[in-house]
């Protein structure tokens, strides 16, 4: 995905979300974790190469605890975009993590040892994953060397391939993400399901910035100006009409540049003269020529 945005992540860290999601893809909806068990994570590490120091970062990182004791530590990667070398990824992570616990112990301030947990959340909708999953599969390695080389697995959840039986185990508004990816790979629509968003802004940040679709936000500001309540139905009608709309101005800028009769570019989209004339006018196209030949 490149450089990620911080929007991106913000949903994924509050604790009620991201229990829910551990609690869900891991354990079958079982609460093992509650919010109150999670800590925050540094998300950073810190790596040489070419004899200089450079940082790596997760996405969202949170330790689990019991008391004081840790049980583990869990983190959540969002990809929208399939990459051949996640399994490098994850391992370089998880091995930084497991590294930290050794510096710790170093500096007297622990023995604890605990395990490291990683969830790959793959978002597109379009494709299945089809690259690979481990660092076997990823590796060209000699046969002799084979029996040798220690294999490491990424823990992949494809959210647009969820059974509906497991989305519906969610019961934070993660609920309303996996669903939306969901319905959006079986129908290329949406229907909001019932049921309040807790954290508003920060599923239609996740979805805007997951999807680069910048409505979701869009429609979200317009109805905050306006003092109008939102909600993920309110949002799903006010964006899609603005999708259309955008995607009618779109074909009337293309039959302006090519001089279409007003008439005829006026039937085709729906849009009044003054409307034609205002997407002609935003683009710096005049529709003058149009009003001559119709």
């Amino acid at each position: 995905m490149g450089e990620k945005d911080a929007t991106e992540k913000t949903l994924e860290s509050y604790a009620d979300v991201f229990a829910d999601i551990v609690n869900v893809l891991l354990f079958e909806g079982q609460p093992l974790i509650v919010p109150e068990d999670l800590r925050d994570a540094l998300p950073r590490s810190v790596y040489k190469a070419d004899g200089k120091l450079h940082e790596q970062e997760r996405d969202t990182a949170k330790f689990w605890l019991s008391g004081q004791i840790r049980i583990a530590l869990l983190g959540l990667e969002n990809q929208t975009e399939i990459e051949e070398d996640m399994a490098l990824r994850v391992i370089s992570y998880d091995g930084a993590a497991y590294r930290d616990q050794m510096n710790r112990d170093q500096k007297g301030k622990t023995k604890e040892r605990y395990p490291v947990v990683t969830l790959v959340l793959y978002f597109g909708y379009q494709k299945h994953w089809d690259k690979p999953l481990s660092l076997k599969e990823r590796l060209d390695i000699p046969k002799e060397l084979e029996p040798y080389v220690n294999d490491y697995r990424v823990n992949l959840f494809e959210i647009a391939w969820l059974p509906d039986e497991t989305i519906a185990k969610f019961r934070s508004d993660f609920r309303f993400v996996a669903d939306y990816f969901s319905q959006r790979r079986k129908n290329r629509q949406y229907k909001a399901p019932e049921g309040e968003l807790r954290h508003v802004k920060e599923v239609l940040e996740l979805l805007s910035a997951v999807t680069q679709d910048t409505r979701f936000m869009d429609a979200y500001n317009k109805r905050i100006e306006e003092g109008r309540a939102v909600n993920m139905e309110a949002w799903i009608d006010e964006a899609e009409s603005r999708g259309r709309e955008e995607g009618k101005s779109e074909m009337v800028l293309e039959m302006l540049r090519e001089k279409q009769p007003l008439d005829l570019i006026a039937k085709v989209s729906k849009f009044s003269p003054e409307k034609i004339a205002e997407v002609g006018r935003l683009h710096g196209v005049l529709a003058s020529d149009c009003w001559k030949r119709s």
